[in-house]
């Protein structure tokens, strides 16, 4: 299946990787990690840093999945609001997970720092609008939820978005403490990291077609005949890992972007922040460092690529109808457009981890719209599985809930 169409941003920004290494002969590795996306490549960092060794393979030509198609906003804000994920799951598993959240963000920025990847990284606020009277007494009720717990959030009136920001709301939530990057950047930076520092294997055009569970180990057969023995195995392949998992744990859905012509940099609406807002599917902005526009949203339930593609063009235009209602002296002219195909789950949470009974088999799956913040928990999680460290974040993030 086709991860996304139309022509992604990330691609035509940065030269495309080209990797072409084919596995073709047998190895045996102590982890293999299935998806060189973002989730796959900070796993292999984490592992590597680590000193595991560890081998990547991917189907496609690297980073090239749904990575390639993120519009890359990092928000410890995940998709279900706190408030009623508290509700829904209560208050020591809601909290404790926006808080992983919040600090994954300054962790993905210690780690490019670091390793000296650049990701494109850049801290910038977000605002969260009130899409309407009901959107205002949901943020009202988030706001409260989140001083209880001191996570970062100001409050901003219909006045103060108006006389600050210039825009017609009924009321916002605020924090700095929110960033955005490049996805794909920084997925191809840490493989190449790796590659040279930690001899990490990565193996492009590589599709795993069939495995074999042994006592202590895996053996997976490539599309050519060739195989790859491993102690451990992580599952980093988004919403195709369906195949690895005994049952459906996610919802696909269809989602939009666009990228603009580039504007002069007086143009941009106040602190350049992230905004999205209260509606489902969230109509969600954010800026380049090229001075673009990147709009989406739109999200559909998923039946096919080819029903997703013929969306495009209408999805298009109706993007690009809200932008203008917010901003009408902001020129938007479109320059590029694609879509995709994501998963979410009901509680807005990831599953990270080993299905119960297989603990050879990891999963690092970052649904939804904080796959990047998700995957880097992930990957420590992992790590620290690996090595024997204790990790409180098993009882929030685990498989246990989809029973």
């Amino acid at each position: 299946m086709d991860l996304h169409s139309g022509l992604p941003y990330w691609i035509i920004k940065n030269p495309l990787y080209n990797y072409f290494n084919p596995l073709n002969i047998s190895i045996k590795t102590d982890v293999l990690i299935i998806g060189s996306g973002i989730t796959g490549a900070l796993v292999a960092h984490e592992l590597c840093s680590a000193g595991i060794a560890c081998t990547v393979v991917d189907k496609r030509s690297i980073a090239t999945g749904s990575s390639a198609a993120s519009t890359s906003q990092l928000q410890y804000e995940i998709d279900v609001p706190l408030c009623q994920m508290a509700d829904q799951l209560g208050t020591d598993r809601a909290v404790p997970a926006y808080l992983a959240s919040l600090q994954s963000i300054s962790d993905l920025e210690t780690l490019f720092k670091t390793t000296g990847v650049n990701a494109y990284f850049e801290r910038v606020p977000s605002l969260y609008l009130a899409s309407n009277k009901q959107g205002l007494k949901l943020i009202e009720r988030e706001y409260e939820i989140r001083t209880e717990y001191k996570l970062p959030v100001s409050y901003f009136d219909k006045k103060h978005l108006k006389n600050q920001f210039n825009i017609s709301a009924p009321g916002a939530l605020y924090n700095n403490r929110s960033a955005q990057m490049d996805c794909y950047a920084a997925a191809i930076g840490l493989l190449k990291h790796h590659m040279e520092a930690n001899n990490l294997q990565l193996f492009s055009h590589t599709e795993i077609v069939s495995w074999e569970e042994r006592p202590r180990s895996y053996l997976f057969k490539a599309s050519n005949g060739k195989t790859i023995s491993c102690k451990y195995v992580v599952i980093a392949a988004g919403f195709e890992a369906g195949k690895f998992l005994p049952k459906d744990v996610m919802d696909l859905q269809s989602t939009y972007a666009l990228v603009s012509q580039p504007i002069q940099p007086n143009q941009f609406w106040k602190e350049r922040c992230l905004i999205w807002e209260t509606r489902e599917p969230y109509f969600y902005i954010r800026s380049t460092q090229d001075n673009r526009i990147i709009i989406g949203g739109g999200d559909e339930d998923f039946k096919d690529p080819v029903r997703r593609d013929k969306l495009l063009r209408r999805k298009i235009a109706s993007l690009e109808k809200q932008f203008h209602k917010l901003f009408p002296e902001i020129p938007f002219v479109t320059d590029m457009a694609w879509c995709g195909t994501f998963s979410s789950t009901k509680d807005g949470l990831p599953y990270i981890g080993t299905w119960p009974g297989k603990e050879r088999m990891f999963f690092a799956l970052g649904y939804g719209g904080n796959g990047i913040t998700f995957s880097m928990i992930a990957a420590q999680m992992i790590r620290n599985r690996l090595t024997g460290q204790k990790d409180a974040r098993e009882d929030i993030f685990g498989f246990e809930r989809a029973k």
